[in-house]
């Protein structure tokens, strides 16, 4: 399988954690941009990357990078991925990938002419734990599925000036760990909600600070998606099937889950390694650029994407 030359765009704490987890066989790290050249010599040097770039649009114009991994905040997604993908790039770009359907529509529709591969690097689409249970799922192995719940509580220290409260950076639960909890539901849901009723608690600030969501598809099949970001809460889910209910903690990486059957005895599954979640998006974007593997993560964006906009739509 053809390997080929990473670079990443934006240089806070997932592309740190990305630069130091880059599995090399897997491809070649080879750039790195900042608004700030000092710092981005600094990333490159530390992580033993050739070059360091300090602008955006040179990384865009350098022809030795094949895929780009944008790791800036969401509401600079859009044009980071326009601008790649107009200089030929591939793009594997963070949760959120956009802020809305409409801005994902038009990256699809461009990336589809400049025939690149674009995908979001949402983990839970590429850990191959949900990988194997959507494969017992879709087998009918414990039987129909009937309902999911997902949670996620995280507690952000109250700074109205911090860009998780800030309406103008697209601030709020829902982008910023919404993304997981509605991912994970769509992922394992057998089609997408065709009903979606939800309320929304604010900050002062009027971004979302918590929200319960209630969802149905055409199968019947129902899940609830409970968010907060002033209070702890455990980042779990339950998908309950008629033989069985499966429950997952931690579940943006997870790589263990417990199943346990209608006669109460359980069954610990164990998959992957959860320090490797971004090395399994890398993987997979490789195998779709080699058209090894079809990228099917891009249609789950856009379903997700389509039930944020009804959610904040009710809002």
């Amino acid at each position: 399988m053809t390997t080929y030359r990473w670079a990443i765009l934006g240089l806070g704490g997932m592309a740190t954690e990305f630069a130091k987890h880059f599995d090399p066989t897997l491809g070649t790290l080879v750039a790195a941009a900042s608004r700030s050249l000092d710092k981005a010599t600094t990333f490159c040097e530390t992580y033993a990357i050739p070059k360091a770039h300090g602008s955006y649009q040179d990384l865009f114009a350098d022809p030795e990078v094949d895929i780009i991994y944008i790791a800036t905040p969401h509401n600079h997604h859009y044009a980071s991925i326009k601008s790649a993908l107009t200089n030929n790039k591939h793009v594997l770009c963070e949760k959120a990938i956009t802020l809305n359907a409409k801005e994902l529509t038009e990256m699809i529709e461009l990336a589809e002419e400049k025939k690149l591969i674009l995908a979001e690097a949402m983990t839970i689409y590429h850990m191959p734990l949900f990988q194997e249970l959507k494969k017992r799922i879709e087998a009918q192995e414990f039987g129909t599925l009937k309902t999911i719940q997902a949670s996620f509580g995280s507690f952000k220290e109250n700074d109205p000036s911090n860009r998780f409260f800030n309406p103008d950076l697209a601030g709020g639960a829902l982008l910023d760990i919404g993304t997981y909890a509605v991912s994970f539901v769509r992922y394992f849901l057998s089609s997408q909600p065709t009903e979606i009723k939800s309320l929304m608690s604010p900050f002062s600030t009027k971004v979302d600070e918590q929200s319960v969501t209630i969802l149905q598809n055409s199968q019947n099949e129902l899940a609830t998606v409970t968010l907060t970001f002033q209070a702890k809460m455990p980042k779990q889910c339950v998908i309950a099937l008629e033989k069985a209910f499966i429950t997952v903690t931690d579940y943006p990486r997870a790589s263990t889950a417990t199943i346990t059957y209608l006669d109460g005895h359980t069954e610990h599954l164990t998959i992957g390694k959860t320090e490797l979640a971004l090395n399994y998006e890398v993987e997979n974007m490789t195998h779709y650029v080699n058209q090894t593997k079809k990228n099917q993560t891009l249609a789950l964006s856009y379903d997700v994407m389509t039930i944020l906009d009804a959610m904040r739509k009710q809002w």
